[in-house]
């Protein structure tokens, strides 16, 4: 039996064992093609001319792009994208890689328990109850501009800066979000802020600790109240 160039290949490629078989294949891809249209060779090796073109690239340019990591994902290309705003800032500052957020509520329920109360009387008495705080959990990362290099072009200062300045603010922070939205979560304060060990030059990890703030109106406005006493008539506040 006579080797084709492209029997040589496969062969070679998959070892002198294959030889044997190569009739076993002719064989089969014969009928294959009887049977199917349009004809599909059995071994799908195509002799066609790859045109490669020369390239001309600037090696200090190359090495800059080599180590050059991934662009920020806009907020249009984010699932649930996440921002914080205080009440000072006209803008938000959108968090360029979307974070992992955990959200968990619950009820303060006040209890009270019946000594003896027999197999007639199970559990406690809720006399009252309310909704508790939502206790959110927001994890993510911050990468730097290139993979590696000087801590000045690795590390993600910028972005540790900007998240700083909302830690140290004494107040409750505007929060852009759709799933604390669907809660009616708009603000938050923060509790703590975790930021552990992360490998990579280029990479910091971070992990907020907050719970949601709602508003309340505390201050009580007095009425005025007419009495009419005889001839006298005096208005009062309670």
């Amino acid at each position: 039996m006579a080797l084709t160039d492209q029997d040589i290949l496969i062969s070679s490629l998959m070892g002198s064992k294959v030889v044997e078989q190569i009739p076993r294949f002719a064989a089969v891809e014969n009928e294959i093609v009887k049977h199917v249209l349009p004809p599909i060779r059995f071994l799908p090796i195509m002799n066609q001319p790859v045109n490669v073109g020369e390239v001309n690239y600037d090696e200090e340019l190359s090495e800059e792009l080599l180590w050059k990591n991934d662009k920020q994902i806009s907020e249009d290309n984010q699932f649930f994208p996440f921002s914080f705003r205080s009440s000072k800032d006209e803008n938000w500052f959108l968090l360029p890689w979307e974070p992992m957020i955990n959200i968990e509520g619950g009820n303060i329920i006040a209890k009270r328990r019946i000594a003896k109360a027999g197999k007639n009387l199970i559990g406690s008495i809720k006399e009252r109850w309310s909704t508790d705080d939502y206790n959110i959990t927001i994890t993510g990362a911050f990468y730097g501009d290139k993979l590696l290099g000087k801590h000045a072009q690795t590390y993600p200062r910028y972005e540790m800066e900007r998240l700083r300045d909302y830690l140290l603010t004494a107040e409750a922070i505007e929060v852009l979000c759709e799933p604390l939205q669907i809660l009616n979560i708009n603000k938050i304060v923060i509790e703590s802020v975790n930021f552990p060990f992360t490998k990579g030059e280029n990479v910091q990890a971070y992990e907020i600790k907050a719970v949601s703030d709602f508003p309340y109106n505390l201050i009580y406005k007095r009425k005025k109240v007419t009495l009419d006493v005889g001839e006298i008539t005096s208005e009062i506040e309670r």
